[in-house]
């Protein structure tokens, strides 16, 4: 991958980085479900690591003309995918409420951004380059399935409760 493609990648995925922290941190402080605080508190911070070592790169990129290897952080650690999900959460949240909608919002922030690292890293040629996008793009997976699996869990709470299923 050419030195102005990767800065092109670089620069819209700061770019999605901020949008996501700044949308997360917003929906943290507007709910007033403790749990949707919590989780979308956690993957604000998560943006924000995301963001700062992608401008690292791009700092780097700028003064040397490539991006060495880095030892990236687990993503395990103190994960927002790794937030178990309770029935006191389900049941607090509204099908058609603003925390549903911004679970459904943040559903597709985190498809564009598992996109844009998924095809990033097919592209790399650099092992340490596709290292970095297949990080970023394990990480979004892990927010895509939390909020996924919510998502689906508030769905099917509301067919049960309208007798939307067929059988």
């Amino acid at each position: 991958m050419d030195k102005e493609k990767l800065t092109g990648i670089l620069k819209s995925a700061i770019l999605l980085e901020l949008k996501g922290e700044a949308f997360y941190r917003k929906v943290a402080e507007t709910s007033e479900i403790q749990e949707i605080k919590k989780i979308f508190g956690i993957m604000a911070k998560e943006e924000v690591l995301h963001a700062k070592i992608l401008r690292d790169k791009y700092t780097e990129l700028s003064r040397s003309n490539k991006i060495s290897d880095t030892k990236l952080p687990d993503n395990k650690e103190d994960s927002a995918a790794d937030y178990v999900l309770s029935e006191t959460i389900r049941s607090q949240i509204e099908a058609a409420g603003f925390e549903a909608a911004a679970i459904s919002a943040a559903i597709d922030m985190e498809s564009k951004a598992i996109e844009l690292y998924s095809k990033s890293a097919d592209d790399a040629t650099d092992a340490g380059v596709k290292e970095l996008f297949n990080w970023l793009a394990d990480w979004e997976r892990g927010h895509h399935k939390l909020l996924f699996d919510l998502d689906r869990d508030l769905r099917e709470r509301i067919w049960n409760d309208n007798q939307f299923w067929p059988f």
